[in-house]
């Protein structure tokens, strides 16, 4: 909870536990331009999340949700979220608009990360919430309450005025955003980045793929063949009985599996983390299975072992100068250095002018982009000015 005093314009929070509660509250807030949203849920258990906590906060009305309240049906909430004509605020929005997606099969539109906006406001890279609150709210964060057990009922008074502060201070961030990147011409850019998040194929996990993130470091077909069975095996069985996918089988236990291809229970449970009950029961039956059918695969429907990039390395000295360079368009601009360019991004545009990437595109390219290709041009160079880079026109 915020430690400084409210504002005197500000309505206490107001905890809704009732349907035709709720459905009022939304009726309120589709009035408005906008609604700053967070939520409170678990996930230390679970494969999916389990939302617990919704935070609404409008011009007039601040509440908390107590999603776990026998009896309380979401749709008003579902209907605000879907709302057009209302700007959906987040900080951080990933997870929220996931359990969303999950809850009401759509993501929240339109909406508006306030992190994102930051990153282009020239706050950094993910800068937090407390940050911003204490930056553009003039407030205080205690987290005291962060790691709450947001599924125990009732909610504690503490519980509640944590949760609402989390959408208070939010609508001041929101607008203190808005208003200085319309000043300086910059809220087409924080378009551009909300699109990646209003995408649902943004929150999507393909098991066929869940393998890629372990990234093996073979060219072995085979082994790779069985990887990508037993982690779509992995996270299908983790979907299904909804406990998280470490818990599960951890991923230096699917490496080894995948080296090891065991073919009996009692090969089974020799990998590490593996146990003998395990091996024995229907998992570890549905585990094999999935190995047999992969050794079984024909070469041609294998995966291919992930291509190297192509052409020589990038020189390291090239790759460390146009990190300079973005460190000083990052000043110069007053935008985050990850939201211009990452270091693979760095990387490929040191390898060859022809690179796909972002900075490439767009705004970026007129920030960071034509710099970049005139310092490896040599129609730009690097100097020092007093404390800061200075970039100098040769030519």
């Amino acid at each position: 909870m915020s430690r400084r005093p409210p504002h005197a314009t500000e309505p206490a929070p107001t905890l809704v536990t009732a349907t035709d509660d709720l459905a009022a509250l939304c009726g309120r807030l589709r009035t408005e331009r906008f609604v700053a949203v967070d939520t409170e849920f678990m996930r230390e258990r679970t494969y999916w999340p389990e939302l617990c906590v919704v935070q609404l906060a409008g011009e007039r009305d601040v509440a908390v949700i107590d999603v776990l309240a026998p009896g309380l049906d979401l749709a008003p909430l579902g209907g605000l979220l879907a709302d057009p004509a209302v700007t959906k605020v987040f900080h951080a929005a990933r997870q929220d608009v996931e359990i969303f997606l999950l809850k009401f099969g759509f993501v929240p539109a339109p909406l508006f990360d306030t992190q994102v906006a930051a990153m282009v406001a020239g706050f950094g890279d993910q800068v937090s919430y407390d940050a911003l609150a204490r930056a553009l709210a003039g407030a205080h964060i205690d987290k005291a309450h962060r790691f709450s057990d947001w599924s125990a009922r009732p909610l504690s008074p503490a519980q509640i005025a944590y949760a609402a502060s989390d959408v208070t201070h939010l609508r001041r961030i929101y607008t203190a955003l808005t208003a200085r990147l319309e000043r300086e011409g910059r809220l087409d850019w924080v378009a551009e980045e909300m699109a990646v998040l209003a995408d649902p194929a943004t929150y999507r996990t393909d098991p066929e793929t869940a393998w890629e993130r372990l990234r093996p470091r073979t060219t072995n077909r085979r082994f790779l063949g069985v990887l990508r069975a037993v982690a779509a095996w992995r996270e299908r069985e983790a979907q299904r009985i909804n406990i998280p996918r470490q818990r599960l089988v951890k991923d230096e236990t699917l490496l080894e599996i995948a080296a090891t291809a065991p073919e009996t229970p009692a090969d089974l449970a020799r990998a590490r983390g593996i146990t003998e009950g395990f091996a024995k029961g229907k998992t570890g039956a549905s585990l094999l299975a999935a190995v047999r059918a992969a050794k079984e695969l024909p070469e041609s429907d294998l995966p291919e072992a992930p291509r190297e990039r192509g052409g020589p390395a990038p020189s390291p000295a090239l790759v460390a100068l146009l990190k300079v360079l973005l460190a000083a368009k990052s000043e110069e601009s007053h935008v985050a250095p990850k939201l211009l360019a990452s270091s693979e991004d760095l990387d490929r545009l040191a390898a060859g002018d022809g690179a796909d990437i972002p900075a490439l595109h767009g705004w970026r390219r007129a920030v960071f982009g034509e710099a970049a290709l005139a310092l490896k041009a040599g129609r730009l160079a690097l100097g020092v000015e007093g404390r800061r880079v200075k970039l100098i026109p040769v030519g």
